[in-house]
């Protein structure tokens, strides 16, 4: 029987492999294990991996020198390899992340999601950066900055959560303390932070609710946040990550650990925030449609052939959809009255905020725009495309005076690159569905 597993655990017994591996398979992320370097690398080879969770300690001696090796084994593909063991120890800087024992699955589902989204976003940067460069722009690299980590602390001022705050403090992180919810979203839309700590005291639930109401908002929605809870309490470990909970901890943990992980998650946030800065930052290199700030038809079609490529290469499934505006009745009122022209700029700056960090969205011509999806598959691509044009629907654009507002929909058409065709005919293949739609 063929193995589709998508992360690989190296581990040389099943002490802490063991129930993680059947925690990933039941949350839908297969996995497979590799008992050492050499048969991970095997694994490697033979396998489609998308993250690695090596054990530190069963992984033998040379399990800080396993993180390069494997990185390498993969490259040009970026490969997310998580430690479990003690952040802070020597080597482990080796690593994405290293996270404490005992691993919850749900917990590493969380850090395995972002840590992939954040290896999709670097291959992107690189491929922008050729991009650009071909047209004479030169990209900002991105830069994670030399200042200290930032750690917004949430909760009443309880002994052990003031020992935590100080635990920090000593570890070279800037704390801000907020005693209410309200406080700490203020903090939090006012000024950037790294991670943040919530106190579950005697109100645990208000401490899961502001974790879950950070993972509602698109801007919070990537800083970790750590539950500290007090010695008895009835959240459950799965219940808390659920909620967006990053990591948990209680009093019976030393506050010098529980500072370490928390700067831990800070440190892996910040790389992904740098990333995702460069990308944003290309939206300003003059190359952009200038109504929209979307990619140009010549620059899409340009990074679209190199996004084929590098898909092939590195092994990844890559996406393309088209978006054109529907003929609806009052659609077609405001296209020939000029509204909808006037509506355009609008809908596409909109097509460019609903879509991650790491996909491209262009227009291609007046009314119909296109998304190039890398390491998204044709069912994922058409949900995103489904859902951006949902919300766009939901839009009243404004039709004069003496009319009521109408709304946008749009005809969709996906299709994911098939093995040995290129960029240029799986974008008419979305086209002619886009088409088809519009004519049926």
């Amino acid at each position: 029987m063929a193995v589709n597993a998508r992360i690989l655990i190296v581990a040389r017994d099943d002490s802490r492999a063991g129930p993680l591996s059947e925690g990933l398979d039941r949350l839908g992320w297969r996995t497979i294990t590799a008992r050492g370097p050499y048969a991970a690398l095997a694994a490697l080879g033979d396998l489609n991996i998308e993250a690695v969770i090596v054990d530190l300690e069963s992984a033998g001696p040379d399990s800080h020198s396993l993180s390069r090796r494997l990185k390498a084994a993969v490259a040009p593909r970026r490969l997310p390899v998580i430690a479990i063991g003690e952040p802070g120890a020597e080597g482990s800087q080796a690593f994405d992340l290293t996270l404490s024992p005992p691993l919850h699955p749900s917990q590493a589902v969380l850090r395995l999601e972002s840590l992939v989204r954040t290896a999709i976003a670097e291959e992107e940067f690189e491929l922008r950066l050729a991009t650009f460069g071909d047209r004479g722009r030169r990209l900002d690299l991105p830069e994670q900055g030399s200042e200290p980590f930032r750690v917004l602390a949430i909760g009443e001022p309880a002994p052990q959560f003031l020992a935590l705050s100080n635990a920090l403090a000593r570890s070279g992180a800037d704390v801000v303390g907020a005693f209410t919810a309200y406080t700490a979203f203020d903090y939090l839309h006012e000024r950037a932070f790294d991670a943040v700590v919530l106190w579950a005291g005697d109100n645990q639930q208000e401490a899961l609710s502001i974790a879950a109401g950070m993972r509602r908002n698109t801007r919070l929605f990537h800083i970790p946040a750590l539950l500290y809870l007090k010695a008895e309490s009835y959240v459950t470990m799965s219940e808390a990550f659920h909620r967006g909970v990053s990591d948990v901890a209680s009093p019976e943990t030393p506050e010098v650990e529980t500072a370490k992980r928390v700067i831990e998650l800070a440190r892996n946030y910040r790389r992904g925030e740098a990333i995702r800065g460069a990308l944003e930052k290309a939206r300003s290199s003059g190359l952009m449609d200038a109504a929209t700030g979307l990619f140009t038809r010549d620059l899409f079609a340009a990074h679209l052939a190199r996004l084929a490529g590098a898909a092939r290469e590195r092994a990844r499934s890559l996406t393309i959809c088209v978006l054109r505006v529907a003929d609806r009745p009052d659609t077609v009122w405001a296209r020939q009255n000029g509204w909808l022209d006037r509506a355009i700029p609008q809908i596409g700056s909109m097509v460019g905020r609903l879509v991650r960090v790491e996909d491209t969205a262009a227009r291609l011509a007046p009314e119909v725009f296109a998304l190039a999806l890398p390491a998204t598959n044709q069912a994922a691509g058409r949900a995103a495309a489904e859902r951006i044009a949902a919300v766009i629907g939901c839009t009243a654009f404004d039709a004069g005076d003496d009319r009521p507002p109408f709304v946008c929909e749009f005809d969709i058409g996906v299709a994911q690159i098939e093995a040995g065709e290129s960029a240029v005919h799986a974008l008419e293949r979305a086209a002619a569905q886009a088409l088809q739609k519009r004519t049926a």
